[in-house]
């Protein structure tokens, strides 16, 4: 006796899913510039390392004998993977079948992949191409039934944000509950041109009387990505799964583990003579802060978080040394690099990274404060500033400051960690202070001022005589600065830092829960 017969039908039925919704369709999704599902599993996974579940999961048509006559495969994919070595969960959705709702048994598959993620405690890799989990209207007559909403499985999406890395990648038109999913997760991409994420699409938006929009309007990465619902944006898929990959290798493949530590043959030694022409003498003049970070991180190794939205912070990861980091800068060239609302709402997702997944922070500082005026007021900066700054103080891994120029205001006071003791320096170029002299030396002085009988020439004493006062020496000799260093050693002290941070690391859970 020999079961050769049962294999031959599981290989059949296996050859059937493969075929995906058929040529056709898998014709239609290359003509939008899009690869389908397995070609994307096999782009961002090691080679052969793909570990299938739920192959032979569909809906199958039998004749009156039962034998299988036709079979549409689930239109959710998803295993276990290696990607650069370190194992992962894999998902993603297969447009070619219904467009990627959940008219082909999707939801059970979806529920297994984030509740493996949660139990392996492995990072999840989301390739979202639909609504990843919703149904059609034509769902309705083919169950017999609506539904009310519950989103079931939810609640393991958002506990697998403090145990493991999750990235969502938007491949395509991404709607309903496949949007949601997009923007729940730590890290999220989105393909320029091929792709859109929106609440709903266009024709139930021109339903509602709220116009007759296409799907670029209605969810483009010109607009996702400049208001933060999405990090980032990529120029192909080849391009997000190289940004996914990056992103990762920062990261510990769970908050059990330490950050991997790489090799690093920059020295950590080197020195930049042009820094200490970077900063301009003028306060008023701007310079690249982004010079700065890749000249003191790893070469090559500052990552980038978030670069449309919030543009007066810059975010991201690096290394120092071969030690894994988040950093964070106000940007001199957007708003001067005063906080925003935005700026303080992208600085909150990084600080809750560094704590979920134990990454040291290095604040390289050039802040005049909150942005002030009408709109700062009506985008309620202050709150979100002040929620950012309980952020970096509830921040469970070692801090450092540099100040590089200003440190003004609520905002300013970021080069401190409240609560902690930490290592903070400035360059001589520091600047700091309640309010910057020249936008309050009038209000101070006004009396003053206009008992003179040459009220411009007595300004001009005056601001000779503060400006005496405001060297960063006199603050370094009453220990309010603790060291001012010099900007070419800026690198050295950053990488000497980093290697005391790494020891002081441990992997005890922060007392609240990532927050997406």
């Amino acid at each position: 006796m020999s079961w050769d017969k049962e294999i031959d039908e599981l290989r059949a039925r296996e050859a059937l899913a493969f075929e995906m919704g058929g040529a056709d369709k898998v014709a239609r999704q290359h003509e939008f510039n899009k690869l389908t599902i397995r070609e994307r599993i096999d782009h961002i996974a090691d080679a052969t390392t793909f570990h299938e579940i739920g192959t032979l999961a569909g809906v199958g048509e039998y004749d009156d004998d039962g034998n299988l006559k036709a079979f549409t495969p689930s239109n959710f994919v998803f295993g276990t993977a290696d990607v650069d070595g370190r194992p992962v969960i894999l998902s993603g959705d297969d447009f070619t079948v219904r467009g990627g709702s959940a008219d082909a048994s999707i939801a059970g598959k979806r529920i297994r992949a984030e509740g493996l993620a949660v139990e392996l405690r492995l990072p999840h890799i989301r390739l979202v191409d639909g609504m990843g989990g919703g149904g059609s209207v034509k769902t309705i007559e083919m169950a017999g039934r609506t539904y009310i909403p519950e989103v079931r499985g939810w609640e393991t999406i958002v506990q697998h944000l403090a145990v493991a890395p999750s990235v969502s990648l938007a491949l395509g038109s991404v709607a309903g509950i496949g949007a949601a999913r997009v923007a729940t997760s730590h890290y999220s991409v989105i393909v320029r041109d091929s792709a859109q994420m929106m609440i709903a699409g266009p024709a139930l938006v021109d339903w509602a009387s709220l116009g007759d929009v296409s799907k670029e309007e209605l969810g483009s990465y010109k607009i996702h990505t400049r208001n933060g619902a999405i990090d980032d944006e990529a120029a192909s898929e080849k391009e997000a799964f190289a940004m996914a990959r990056q992103f990762l290798s920062y990261l510990p493949s769970s908050a059990d583990e330490l950050p991997p530590l790489q090799e690093c043959d920059d020295d950590p030694d080197r020195s930049d003579e042009a820094l200490v022409s970077l900063v301009p003498k003028d306060p008023r003049q701007v310079y690249k802060m982004h010079t700065l970070l890749e000249s003191v991180c790893d070469e090559g190794s500052f990552f980038e978080i978030g670069r449309k939205w919030g543009r007066s912070m810059i975010t991201g990861l690096a290394r120092f040394g071969g030690v894994p980091v988040a950093i964070f800068a106000e940007n001199p060239r957007v708003y001067g690099g005063a906080w925003t609302a935005d700026a303080a709402r992208k600085l909150i997702r990084l600080l809750d990274l560094a704590s979920t997944f134990h990454l040291p922070v290095i604040h390289l500082e050039d802040c005049p404060g909150f942005l002030i005026g009408k709109q700062s007021e009506e985008e309620a900066t202050i709150r979100y500033g002040s929620a950012a700054l309980a952020a970096l103080g509830q921040c469970t891994t070692p801090f450092c400051c540099v100040v590089i120029r200003k440190a003004f205001g609520v905002a300013g006071a970021a080069n401190h960690k409240p609560g902690s003791h930490h290592m903070r320096a400035a360059w001589p170029s520091g600047d700091w202070g309640s309010l910057p002299i020249e936008g309050g030396i009038e209000v101070a002085y006004k009396a003053e001022i206009a008992e003179s009988d040459e009220p411009d020439e007595h300004l001009a004493k005056i601001k000779d005589r503060l400006n005496r006062l405001r060297s960063p020496y006199r603050s370094a000799e009453f220990f309010e600065i603790e060291e001012i260093i010099d900007p070419k050693t800026t690198r050295r002290y950053l990488c000497d830092w980093a290697q005391l941070a790494r020891k002081a690391l441990r992997t005890d859970p922060p007392n609240f829960g990532y927050r997406p």
